[in-house]
């Protein structure tokens, strides 16, 4: 059962100031924060490992409009 504050949907990585692609074919994804690279986005290996959605998710800043 859920409660009303607890999030339904993990954080999206490519929105994330932590997220990076590392140019490596095999490990195509990374995570800045965590130190680590993927196959899959980092917040479903975090989620596939630890059970809940990333903890270290940062927004990136939206541009200001001129």
């Amino acid at each position: 059962m859920t409660t009303p504050t607890e999030p339904t949907k993990g954080p999206n990585c490519w929105q994330c100031q932590h997220f990076a692609v590392s140019h490596v074919p095999s490990t195509p994804y990374a995570c800045r924060a965590m130190g680590f690279q993927s196959r899959a986005l980092p917040a479903l290996e975090v989620l596939r490992a630890d059970g809940q959605f990333c903890k270290l998710f940062l927004a990136k800043a939206t541009p200001a409009l001129r």
